[in-house]
């Protein structure tokens, strides 16, 4: 067993974990109003104010930057009724890729030129939804409509993979886009005047937080509600892209026996330890006993199926993923194309050093993350990729 009691109020499932990060959650989890303490996943690694990879259950009071900026990033997972033979039999799988990647748009600060059908009636919904929270998103976006159904850039994929029964399973990473990052940044920004106003002394600057009963919260826990359910709708949006596409290169529409849709940064109200707290979890999903959930490793290393065991201390969660070994910077100076290639050995992605930073290396090794994260979910299917699609 990996748990150990970092402080007090601090309990990490982390058996790779660097001394700067550690560092980091215990100042987090020093803050007053952290209750009954600090959970850190197995994927931990530095953030921004908060670590990523963190449980943070708050009495009255939210840190925004223990959210995160991307409110609402998650998976998407849905299996198909193809084996990995069956969708093999039907020629090289570039064009499958290609299909992809014409249909969602990729990379950072692209957007749909116009809406689908589909876009339009979620896009709807949101506007409503907005209208009820009682703010304009326009306000943060103008073009937030045209974001829903893109993909962004950085760690966010999409991929066609395998189980080990040979089952093909569409996977699919992403959050709120740059609407999500705008609201996020705001309220980041209205929490440190706050507290620069009442002079509260933070042992980081991006430990501002909002007082729950105020405007300021009630704000923030609105507009934030509205970015994770557009997140959510943003990878519905992609997922019918990415199922109309493998149909087409299938020769027949998708069957879907599964589809599962989870965040990892996001807050809620929930009761732990006889107190209904605010749990933030920043790179981290919800695993109540029995609740389904997915968890990616890297672009180049198998991603896991699972359900949630209902750990106590844990909070009911688990990590979300690999977590980053190298920053992005590092891992562009220290490792080369060739070795990406390398990696992606035998997988259908379109080769590009823009890729680099996102090389598998530059991640901690997902088969430990999952065996520290043995008490907190049972593995139901494991997933390795054929096809992978990335936004430079």
């Amino acid at each position: 067993m990996t748990r150990q009691h970092l402080s007090r109020t601090l309990i990490s499932w982390a058996s790779i974990l660097e001394p700067e990060t550690a560092d980091q959650a215990i100042r987090t989890a020093s803050m007053p109003f952290v209750y009954p303490h600090l959970a850190l996943m197995p994927d931990a690694h530095l953030g921004k104010g908060a670590t990523v990879g963190s449980v943070i259950p708050t009495l009255g009071a939210i840190v925004p930057a223990a959210v995160g900026v991307d409110i609402g990033c998650g998976m998407i997972a849905v299996r198909t009724q193809w084996t990995e033979d069956q969708v093999r039999a039907r020629g090289p799988l570039a064009p499958l890729r290609e299909s992809i990647e014409s249909r969602v748009p990729l990379s950072a600060g692209v957007y749909n030129e116009d809406l689908t059908d589909s876009a339009a009636r979620r896009v709807e919904e949101l506007e409503q939804l907005a209208a009820k929270a009682g703010f304009d998103p326009a306000g943060y976006v103008g073009s937030w409509r045209l974001q829903l159904g893109t993909l962004g850039s950085g760690n966010h994929f999409i991929e066609v993979s395998v189980d080990e029964t040979g089952a093909v399973w569409l996977f699919l990473h992403s959050g709120s886009r740059g609407i999500g990052n705008r609201i996020a940044q705001h309220h980041i920004k209205v929490a440190a005047e706050l507290c620069k106003q009442w002079w509260i002394s933070l042992p980081d600057p991006d430990l501002a937080y909002l007082v729950e009963g105020t405007a300021e919260f009630w704000a923030y826990i609105r507009e934030l509600r509205w970015a994770q359910h557009f997140a959510l709708l943003n990878r519905e949006e992609m997922m019918d892209r990415v199922v109309a596409a493998i149909g087409e290169h299938m020769g027949e529409p998708v069957a879907e026996s599964e589809r599962i849709n989870c965040h990892h940064n996001f807050t809620e109200q929930e009761q732990h330890f006889r107190k209904q707290v605010w749990v933030s979890r920043k790179g981290a999903i919800l695993a109540d006993e029995g609740r389904p959930g997915l968890i990616p490793g890297s672009m180049g290393t198998a991603s896991y199926v699972v359900v949630g065991k209902g750990d106590r201390l844990s909070l009911n969660s688990s990590p979300h993923g690999a977590g980053r070994e190298y920053s992005r910077s590092a891992a562009r100076r220290k490792f080369t194309f060739e070795q990406l290639d390398e990696a992606m050995a035998g997988i259908e992605y379109r080769r590009t050093d823009a890729f680099i930073d996102e090389i598998p290396a530059a991640y901690k090794d997902i088969d430990q993350v999952m065996a520290d994260a043995a008490d907190l979910v049972e593995i139901r299917h494991t997933l390795h990729q054929i096809v992978n699609v990335k936004g430079d």
